[in-house]
């Protein structure tokens, strides 16, 4: 039988993704962000809900968010290393015409295409797009998330861009630029429906606290929310530039 390990369910999420969601928190993250505010996550459990535990519950809410566009999304941890429980669950939840969308840094196990034939949205949480700032951000190495995105591209998935802004790190027009170049470069930019920025913040460094975990980002402050949407406006003027830029090149070819 199988079963996944799943920390949590959230039954009217707001933001992740489309209308009302039922989210699917699971557990297991290769990854050690220094920012992550749910270190509760990243060891996968013992297994505790098996896909017909999951189909049967977010059935319960299927008249909220039919109502709003809404639908399923598995966040984390990181979903992808669930890949068999992942396959499982959204085939039942796809046969209900349950919208699906994936929270998801793209450092899983394989099987992509498989788990991508089931979704309609990858919500992709960029770290960051540097390798040497890769690795110290979170411990990973960026060439794991390259083949989840070459997955994506040849199956012509849409995608919501997430970038969490840590002061000192990706605060300036220096860090803007090269996420501009690695989206351009990485993804397929008309499947990129939304790109948002999120103010990193502290709220989970109590949590380092109690599981006796020293939180890594020491004393750096939370991201002031206006200056996040400020430095959002001004990516956003970069990446729709060189879009247009392209535009002209198309068609003057």
């Amino acid at each position: 039988m199988i079963k996944g390990s799943v920390d949590s369910i959230e039954s009217m999420g707001l933001v992740d993704g489309p209308g009302i969601r039922a989210v699917i928190f699971l557990t297991g993250c290769k990854l050690r962000c220094k920012y992550c505010h749910n270190p509760e996550s990243w060891v996968m459990r013992d297994g505790n809900y098996t896909p017909e535990d999951i189909l049967k519950k977010v059935l319960r809410f299927k008249p909220y968010f039919r109502r709003n566009n809404g639908g399923v999304t598995f966040s984390g941890g990181e979903p992808l290393l669930q890949s068999e429980f992942l396959i499982e669950t959204c085939k039942m939840l796809k046969k209900e015409k349950i919208h699906i969308a994936l929270d998801t840094a793209g450092v899983g196990v394989g099987n992509y295409e498989e788990i991508l034939k089931y979704v309609d949205l990858i919500i992709f949480d960029v770290k960051h797009v540097t390798n040497d700032g890769y690795r110290d951000l979170t411990g990973g190495d960026m060439k794991d998330i390259y083949e989840f995105l070459l997955a994506a591209n040849k199956m012509n998935k849409k995608f919501w861009i997430r970038q969490v802004v840590v002061p000192g790190v990706m605060d300036n027009e220096e860090y803007l630029v090269k996420l501009n170049k690695f989206l351009k470069t990485n993804i397929i930019s008309t499947n990129i429906e939304k790109i948002e920025f999120l103010p990193f913040h502290t709220l989970g460094k109590e949590k380092y606290q109690r599981m006796g975990i020293e939180y890594p980002l020491g004393d750096i402050v939370d991201m002031d929310k206006s200056k996040c949407i400020e430095l959002h406006e001004r990516f956003m003027e970069i990446y729709n530039n060189i879009l247009n830029k392209l535009s002209d090149e198309t068609d003057s070819s």
